[in-house]
Parts: C-alpha cells; sequence; structure tokens
C-alpha cells in the first residue's frame, strides 16, 4: 500500500495542472469509447503488449494509476510519435484496426494527456500490486465425484455421468467460479448417495472392508467408533473433530439400535457422509494445511482422492516443504491414476466433447459417426500422451511427423489400410500434415456440420494455444454469411470477406479468420483436399433434385496476426509457428496452471506463470516437470 500511495502522490504533483480527476474523467472514456478493452485485458487478444486496460469495475484510483502507467507508452523525444496515439488512430499499423478517428476530439484529448505525461510523469511509474486470489471452497468435478467414490467405498458404477452436465468456464470444467450447487444438482447428490450407500455393502457383508473392524453386536461402540474415525477421515479427507465424530457416531448407534442391525448404521452414516459439504466441497483456506495439501496434490495429479501414502505424509508433516512435496508429486505421477488424471485434462482443454457430440451432414461425410468421433480423440490423445509420459518435447505436438491411427482414421487420411489398432505411423513428407493441428479432431471439432469454419478454427487457436480471450460479437450482430447460389458460387474465403469489410467485425476477425484461411486444405471431417467442393441440393415442387457439385480454387495461405513472421500454408507451418513462438510456450503454462488450481490467475500470479515458463523452456518442454512445478506452486500457496 505503501509503494502505492508513493506512486499516487507522485503523479499528482506531476498532474496538477490537468487536475486530479482529469484522467479518469476525460481521457479514460476515450479508451472507452474505443473499445480498447476488448483485446487490451487479462487474458485478451492484446493482453502481451504493454497496453493492459484495467477491469470493467475498476475504481477511480485504479484508473487514474492506469494513466501514470502509460508513460511507459510515450515518446518522450516526439510524444506526436508515441505508439500511444500512433496505435489507436492506426498511424502505425494496429492489429485491431482504427478504433479512434486521427481528426477527432477524442484524438486531440489523447494528445493532450501524451503531451503532459511526456513533460510531467516520473521516469519510474512502477505497477501497483494487485490484490491476489482470495480463498476459494471448490466442488469435486463428475469426474473427481466417479474416481472418489470408486476408491472411496469401490463403486464403479460412475453415477456422476448422469448429473446435470457441468459447465465449461475458462475453458475447463473445474473452474470455482462456476461450481454453484443447483437444485437439480443437490437432488442429484442426494439419490446417489443414498444408492452408494445402500450398495456398499452387498448381501448384508462387508465385502469391500469398508468397517475396518468386526462388529461384536448391533451396538458395538468400539467398531463405531473406529468406523466413524476412519471411514470420515477418507471420505472428508482429513481427520474428523471430536464434534464430528459424537455426532456421525450417535447417528451409527441410534439407527443401529433401531433396526437391530450394525451395517444398517453404518449406512446412515455414510449415506450422510456422502451428501455432506465436507465431502462434496474442497475448502482451500489453509485451515487443515498439511492433508490440503494432500487434497490438492491428488486432485491435481490423479483427479481423484489421496491414498494412504499421501495421509500418511499429511500427518507426518512430509508435504511441508518443496522438496518434500516434489518427492510426493514424482511418486505420484509413476501412478497410473496420474495418466487417467491427464487424459481427463486433455479431454477438457481440447474439447473432446465437440467431436463426441458433434453431427454432420450425411450427404456429405457419410463416413462420420460416433465410432470415428471416438477414434479422433484417441489419435490426439495417443499422441499427447506418448510425448508426455516419454518425457519428448511437448511442443512437438503441434510439429510432430508421426501419429497413432487405425483402420478408419488412414482410411480418412488416405493411407493404405493398417494392422492393429492405433498404430504408430509415419505421415509422408508430401501429405503435409504435422501435429495435432492436423489431426481429424482439432479439424473436425473446428467446422460446421456441412462445410470448414474458419473464424472457429482461428479462434480456437487464440483461446487454447495463445490463451487470448477472444470477445463476443456486439449486440445485434448479423453473423449469417451471404447465402450460396448456383449461379455465384463462392468459397468460405470469399463468404467471410464481409468480417473485414464491416468495421465492428474487422477487429476481431482479422485475428481470428487469417488462422483458419490457413488450413481450407482440410475439409469438415480432416479430409485433406485440393479444392473446395460445393454440392447443392436443388428441390424442385417439393421433389429433390439431383446434387449439383461445384469445385473452386482454394487459397489456403493465412497469417497469425500479431506473431512475427507468421505467413503460413498449412497445419505443418502453423505448427512450427505455435511451437517456437513464447505466446504459446507460455500458454501452456497457463492452461495446466487454471486446471491445477481451478481457476483464472491472478495479476499477483504472473512472476508464478513467468517462473514456470522458464523452468518449462529449461527442461526442454517436459510436461511433467511442469506438473511437479505447478504441484509445488500449489503446496506453497496452502502453507501461506
Amino acid at each position: 500500500m505503501r509503494r502505492r500511495a508513493l506512486m499516487l502522490a507522485a503523479f499528482s504533483c506531476a498532474a496538477a495542472e490537468l487536475g486530479p480527476d482529469h484522467f479518469s474523467t476525460k481521457v479514460y472514456p476515450v479508451f472507452q469509447g474505443g473499445n480498447c478493452r476488448v483485446c487490451h485485458t487479462q487474458g485478451g487478444l492484446a493482453a502481451a503488449t504493454r497496453l493492459r486496460m484495467p477491469a470493467a469495475d475498476a475504481g477511480k484510483t485504479e484508473i487514474e494509476e492506469f494513466g501514470a502507467r502509460l508513460g511507459a507508452l510515450i515518446d518522450r523525444g516526439a510524444p506526436e510519435r508515441s505508439p500511444l496515439l500512433m496505435k489507436p488512430t492506426n498511424r502505425e499499423q494496429h492489429t485491431g484496426g482504427q478504433m479512434i478517428r486521427p481528426d477527432s476530439a477524442e484524438a486531440r484529448l489523447l494528445l493532450e494527456w501524451v503531451r503532459h505525461l511526456a513533460a510531467k510523469a516520473p521516469e519510474v511509474l512502477s505497477k501497483a500490486v494487485e490484490e491476489g486470489p482470495l480463498a476459494q471452497v471448490r466442488r469435486l468435478t463428475h469426474s473427481q465425484y466417479n474416481n472418489t467414490v470408486r476408491d472411496l467405498i469401490g463403486d464403479r458404477s460412475r453415477p456422476a455421468d448422469r448429473f446435470p452436465p457441468e459447465d465449461f468456464v475458462h475453458g475447463f470444467k473445474n473452474q470455482s467460479a462456476a461450481q454453484d450447487i443447483s437444485p437439480l444438482l443437490a437432488e442429484a447428490y442426494n439419490k446417489s448417495a443414498e444408492r452408494l450407500a445402500r450398495n456398499a455393502f452387498p448381501g448384508n457383508r462387508d465385502e469391500n472392508k469398508l468397517l475396518g473392524c468386526q462388529p461384536k453386536n448391533a451396538v458395538d461402540r468400539e467398531c463405531a467408533a473406529s468406523f466413524v474415525r476412519s471411514f470420515g477421515a477418507r471420505a472428508f479427507r482429513r481427520p474428523l473433530t471430536s464434534s464430528e465424530q459424537s455426532r456421525y457416531l450417535g447417528m451409527l448407534i441410534g439407527e443401529a439400535r433401531r433396526t437391530g442391525q450394525f451395517l444398517d448404521g453404518a449406512r446412515l452414516v455414510m449415506e450422510a457422509m456422502l451428501q455432506s459439504p465436507k465431502f462434496l466441497l474442497r475448502p482451500e483456506d489453509g485451515a487443515a494445511k498439511g492433508y490440503e495439501i494432500a487434497t490438492r496434490l491428488s486432485y491435481f495429479l490423479w483427479d481423484t482422492m489421496p491414498d494412504q501414502e499421501l495421509f500418511r505424509g499429511a500427518q507426518a508433516g512430509e508435504l511441508s516443504s518443496r522438496a518434500g512435496v516434489e518427492r510426493t508429486a514424482r511418486r505420484m505421477l509413476a501412478d497410473p491414476r496420474a495418466r487417467e488424471a491427464f487424459d481427463e485434462f486433455l479431454s477438457q482443454w481440447l474439447r473432446f466433447d465437440l467431436v463426441l457430440n458433434s453431427v454432420k451432414d450425411r450427404r456429405l461425410f457419410p463416413q462420420f459417426n460416433e465410432e470415428l468421433g471416438v477414434a479422433m480423440t484417441e489419435e490426439t490423445r495417443r499422441l499427447i500422451s506418448d510425448l508426455t509420459w516419454n518425457d519428448g518435447n511437448f511442443m512437438d505436438i503441434f510439429t510432430a511427423r508421426h501419429s497413432f491411427l487405425n483402420a478408419e482414421l488412414a482410411s480418412l487420411y488416405g493411407l493404405p489400410a493398417l494392422e492393429g489398432e492405433f498404430a504408430r505411423v509415419e505421415f509422408p513428407v508430401a501429405m503435409n500434415r504435422r501435429g495435432i493441428l492436423a489431426h481429424a479432431l482439432f479439424l473436425a471439432l473446428t467446422s460446421k456440420p456441412g462445410e470448414t469454419a474458419p473464424t472457429v478454427r482461428g479462434f480456437f487457436v487464440r483461446e487454447h494455444f495463445l490463451c487470448q480471450t477472444v470477445p463476443d460479437p456486439p449486440p445485434g450482430t448479423n453473423s449469417n454469411l451471404p447465402p450460396i447460389l448456383v449461379s455465384r458460387p463462392q468459397t468460405i474465403r470469399q463468404r467471410l470477406e464481409e468480417h473485414v469489410t464491416n468495421p465492428s467485425c474487422a477487429g476481431c476477425h482479422r485475428l481470428m479468420d487469417p488462422i483458419g484461411f490457413g488450413l481450407e486444405q482440410y475439409d469438415a471431417i480432416g479430409r485433406q483436399r485440393a479444392k473446395d467442393r460445393i454440392t447443392f441440393f436443388p428441390t424442385r415442387e417439393g421433389r429433390d433434385e439431383k446434387p449439383v457439385t461445384v469445385d473452386l480454387e482454394l487459397d489456403a495461405t493465412g497469417e497469425v496476426s500479431g506473431i512475427a513472421d507468421s505467413k503460413f500454408s498449412g497445419p505443418a507451418q502453423l505448427g512450427e509457428i505455435l511451437a517456437r513462438s513464447e505466446l504459446c510456450q507460455e500458454c501452456i503454462v497457463r492452461q495446466l496452471f487454471r486446471y491445477a488450481a481451478g481457476r483464472h490467475e491472478a495479476a499477483k500470479e504472473e512472476p508464478v506463470i513467468a517462473r514456470g515458463r522458464r523452468l518449462f523452456r529449461e527442461s526442454r518442454y517436459r510436461l511433467k516437470e511442469l506438473m511437479i512445478f505447478l504441484a509445488g506452486e500449489l503446496a506453497t500457496e496452502a502453507r501461506e
């Protein structure tokens, strides 16, 4: 706070002649009117530039701090040539185009502020310290719920698959910001707990060894207390308090006395615990530090509850040091559960669901079916898993010359028939298939039912591989493309020209469409093509006529705006651009952080991201080393 006060005091002296509120009342509205926040914000398309807008709900103090920091964008020798003025007026190439007219009153206000900063602003105006993330409570995801009841009571029926679907936020389904428990979900939890408890002791016997003792009679208090302590500690992922032990013990004894059956009391306790917030939720407030660290590690690296070794380590204080956490993380990554958990991360990050649930026009793509969709996800999963678990260079996911195919995928790609399922295949050089951008998964999930979607492909690359948030179109925007006419057939590229000629669309679409244009050699299910084949299905008097097919020349050149020397044609060249891009490398770190922490990174955590990227690079992009680093960061956060 003292640092912030000193910065504002220094700036107030320098800005006295314009008044203390001049920036927030006069100049800041210029940035707002120019829609600068659309791209220049945390996670925005221009987040990597030196201009970072405050949040939409920022107060006056934060806005004035922002005005002070703009001194970094001033050319003191030639203020009129400052990037702060040249970029938004597009007198210096600006990816978003012209946001402020050079001859407008807004431009004059901005020029006044530029001159003011050049003459008065202190040489050092550091960014104010921003608050870090607040303590959060995370709900078990459906995947974690399934895995936890499997490991807790041996139930493999995957009950959460029948729960209401989860939303994707920040690219994942485990983000605390979207983990409310709706009435429908609460009811599903109650029904699931009742069924799980009822089935826990089949034939009225303890076949799964859940009791941990042999009751001498229906109201064996010693065995009851032992069960409550042991099962409760595993279900709540920490030792029970004395009041919790008393309450659940009383519940068990009371029910056993009522029915004359010890297991009836155990079932009631289990049912109550399985719908308790202490089972369903994961508080991350540091209250039970060793056990909280164990829980964070287990749900990040295993997607399930801690095992006995983790509980023992938490109790013994072995997770109190970075070295102890690293040893534990390496042990956990050698466990098969780590691979299952990583598959869950991949399925969410790369949106396997969009292919598994997609529909393609059967008239155009008769070979696309549910089995082919599953094969598409398996190809991508196997390639990335191979690089991850065999300590390969993770950035090779964008450039790999090989993949893992079954017969259906080989046929789709135009390769000879294969023997065996998902054999490793080296792609011929002439095919130009390299990395996951040439996988049918990516190409199909970013397409429409009947045609490719360059905008969607560009959007996916921006959001998933560069961590740049693409804003929604302005309200009322007509996103429909001109219809295709038999008399005037057009390629997708020609029809999308509206995006760059319409000012309300151009700013964002210049950042997305050119990426998708460079992948037009592949159709809506990932087949390579030399022409854009358009098929018309005319009707006359309600009857279908013979389809009309037109082949158009393809322009498959593209560019990634914002990355130098990024013109490309095809997934192989785009993959090379991404693999060497620091933005993409950093995005891998951000994506894994968001999944591990269950939230978007805060501004205060940018040093963590920077350290992670440095370690990632120094490890020659070994993802397991990045996982271990982030495990250590989660533990450090829990201890502080």
